[in-house]
């Protein structure tokens, strides 16, 4: 999803016993969990989260904003399907580095209500398009964007990034590496991680995954730690 989600338009810190990371390289069997768009609601289809619950699924990441005048038309109907059907949910904001992280920032948090409710993950940084901005540029708007939603919601966010864009982009920065990472590869052994990092949380692996429930293909993701792990980290 990394290339194709760019062309079309996911309180507290983190401790090492929430969350229980696994090696780069390993890939835990459960529990794995899509994230969406507009995109999976083909001709205004309601994505089916009871379904997708029965198949296994236990969270889900939710595309919420992007830029300063984008909303997901189907974040609020996913989010309330989502909790009557016991998926944990992620909210994720597509960054646009040409405008004020600090009010991109305040407009995601607003939306998602602090992301502080039974069921909710993290908050989430989606960062992949430099937009020709310089990697100095690039690392001190992501700096602001994140210290502006953990003051707003009181949780540490998660960035989710692929390797290639952090080590060009990002000049292979190790100063988000106490950040939880989501990493985006779909090679079958997921490589080196870039930035410093050596644990990930979340690992997309996989663009063309299918789900009952979910129209067309969508993307999937393991968890690195327990279900049980899982359900602190979204305060169940």
């Amino acid at each position: 999803m990394v290339f194709s989600r760019t062309v079309r338009a996911l309180f507290g810190l983190f401790s090492v016993g929430v969350i229980a990371c696994a090696a780069p390289g390993i890939a835990s069997a459960v529990p794995q969990g899509p994230d969406v768009s507009s995109w999976q609601h083909i001709d205004g289809t309601a994505i089916d989260w009871h379904a997708v619950k029965a198949a296994g699924h236990g969270f889900a990441m939710v595309k919420a904003t992007e830029g300063l005048d984008y909303v997901n038309p189907y974040f609020v109907e996913d989010s309330i399907v989502m909790r009557t059907a016991n998926v944990a949910r992620g909210a994720y904001h597509y960054a646009d580095v040409t405008l004020s992280p600090e009010l991109q920032g305040a407009y995601y948090s607003a939306l998602v209500l602090g992301i502080n409710g039974p069921g909710d993950l993290p908050p989430v940084l989606d960062l992949e398009d430099a937009k020709g901005r310089s990697p100095a540029e690039v690392i001190d708007w992501t700096h602001r964007y994140l210290d502006t939603v953990q003051t707003l919601t009181g949780r540490q966010p998660i960035i989710y990034t692929y390797p290639n864009f952090w080590r060009t982009a990002m000049a292979d920065t190790h100063e988000f590496n106490n950040y939880p990472l989501w990493i985006a590869d779909y090679d079958d052994e997921l490589g080196p991680l870039p930035g410093g990092w050596t644990n990930w949380l979340f690992w997309q692996f996989t663009d063309r995954g299918t789900i009952p429930g979910i129209d067309g293909r969508t993307d999937i993701n393991h968890y690195s730690g327990t279900p049980e792990s899982l359900r602190v980290l979204a305060r169940w």
